[in-house]
């Protein structure tokens, strides 16, 4: 598979992830335990250049993510700790910490 197909994939896990927990009471375990441990697999397979690039995009996402898990299953939430093992520095605040501006903007 081609690099750039593997970001793209790559990344569009992380957002769909991030938007799938956001404010969610309810989550469908098995779903996510599938979906968090592809993530963590999928970003040990890309190359540590690439990586580099959008690590801190990578940070705010997955670092969202983890923070609405944590809000449901609980800090120590094996999943919340698996998203954070991916992230590089300080994770946001909360799930609705958009403090970034996006390159586009």
């Amino acid at each position: 598979m081609h690099i750039y197909l593997q970001i793209y994939e790559f990344a569009a896990s992380a957002g769909a992830l991030e938007g799938y927990v956001y404010q969610r009471p309810v989550l469908d375990m098995a779903a996510l335990k599938n979906w968090v441990g592809h993530i963590v697999a999928a970003y040990g397979h890309l190359p540590a250049e690439a990586v580099g690039e959008f690590q801190p995009s990578l940070n705010q996402t997955l670092g969202r993510a983890a923070r609405s898990l944590e809000s449901v299953l609980g800090a120590d939430h094996t999943l919340a700790a698996d998203l954070r093992s991916l992230i590089r520095g300080p994770l946001p605040a909360s799930p609705d910490d958009f403090q970034k501006r996006k390159w586009f903007e």
